[in-house]
């Protein structure tokens, strides 16, 4: 029983920091970036669950961030985008970490481009245009970008993580 409360609390506090790296992330601003890029702190908490949990646990997290950002911050549009990003992501990295031959930060920056197809293909979907997928290639360069600090700042967080625990 103990040992599922600490876990149940750890779950928690990743969800929280999620949340909060969300905050933190709607309050810088981008201007001059790329319509619609997002530095993805959040990530960072997803991608040290699925190293440091469960995969089980890690996708819980990752939807409890989901829906929890969507109706504090956000609408149902963005609760489409965040799932179909959100889940796309998830699932590749998820795939790439199974075969135990990438690097954490390589998993991070093919999640990050997965996410942005994810998000694309919604875009697609509801504005019934095709022609949104250009786009698709200027979000890739930033999805690589961001997914390397992405996967270096999960890298750093996991090493931090193992001299505690």
């Amino acid at each position: 029983m103990q040992k599922k409360t600490k876990l149940l609390a750890l779950y928690g506090m990743y969800v929280a920091l999620a949340m909060i790296l969300s905050y933190v992330e709607c309050m810088i601003p981008m201007q001059g970036m790329v319509p619609g890029m997002k530095l993805g702190l959040t990530n960072v908490v997803v991608l040290v669950a699925l190293y440091t949990l469960s995969a089980k646990g890690a996708v819980f997290i990752n939807l409890a961030r989901i829906f929890f950002v969507a109706f504090t911050f956000g609408n149902a549009f963005s609760l489409w985008y965040s799932l179909a990003g959100g889940l796309l992501a998830f699932f590749v990295m998820y795939l790439l970490k199974k075969t135990e031959q990438f690097q954490v930060t390589t998993v991070s920056v093919a999640g990050s481009v997965a996410h942005n197809a994810g998000q694309l293909c919604v875009a697609a979907i509801i504005l019934q245009t095709k022609t949104l997928l250009w786009y698709f290639g200027v979000l890739c360069v930033t999805g690589v970008i961001t997914g390397i600090a992405i996967g270096l700042l999960g890298s750093y967080v996991m090493v931090r993580i193992a001299k505690i625990v």
